[in-house]
C-alpha cells in the first residue's frame, strides 16, 4: 500500500490533548454540524479503545475508533469512520479502511469484524470485504446496516 496519510493507532490514555481536542472536533464537524444529527457523540467508549489517526502535514485528515470485541458488537468494531471534508477526493477513505482493518487484527489478531454502517456507503464497504449481516435501521435520523468481514487467511 502507497501510503499519502501518516498513521498513528493510540490508545486513550497516550493520546496527547492536541489529537484528542483534533480529533473530537473533526468527529463533532462530521458527525453533528455536517451531518445535521444531534447525538451525544461522547458514549463512554472512547476510553477503552483504539484512536488511528492519519495526519497530513499535522492536520488530522482522516480518523477511525478501533473498538473492542464485547463493547459495540461480540467482534471487535471499526466505528467513527471520518475523512476531513479537507481531505476528500484524495482516497484517503480506501487507505482509512485499509489501515483501520490492519490496526485492528494488529491488536486482537485475525478476526471477524462488525460495523454499523451508513446505509449509502453499503459498496464503499463491500469493497473491503464486508457483507450485509442485518436489516436496515435507524440512528440518528440516518440509515443504517449491520455489516460484518469474516476472517479470510488466504490473502
Amino acid at each position: 500500500m502507497n501510503l499519502k496519510l501518516q498513521w498513528d493507532i493510540k490508545s486513550f490514555d497516550a493520546l496527547s490533548n492536541h489529537e484528542l481536542y483534533e480529533l473530537l472536533r473533526l468527529r463533532n464537524e462530521v458527525f453533528i454540524v455536517e451531518q445535521n444529527c444531534i447525538f451525544l457523540d461522547l458514549d463512554g467508549k472512547d476510553k477503552i479503545c483504539h484512536h488511528l489517526l492519519g495526519t497530513e502535514n499535522g492536520v488530522l485528515m482522516a480518523y477511525t475508533r478501533i473498538v473492542p470485541p464485547g463493547i459495540a458488537y461480540e467482534l471487535p468494531s471499526i466505528g467513527r469512520v471520518l475523512v476531513s471534508p479537507l481531505g476528500r477526493g484524495k482516497m484517503f477513505g480506501i487507505e482509512l479502511m485499509e489501515k483501520s482493518i490492519a490496526s485492528l487484527e494488529e491488536i486482537y489478531g485475525k478476526s471477524a469484524i462488525r460495523i454499523g454502517a451508513q446505509l449509502y456507503l453499503k459498496k464503499f464497504y463491500e469493497s473491503f470485504r464486508f457483507e450485509q449481516s442485518g436489516e436496515i435501521y435507524e440512528e440518528d435520523g440516518i440509515d443504517h446496516i449491520e455489516m460484518t468481514r469474516l476472517i479470510d487467511f488466504v490473502e
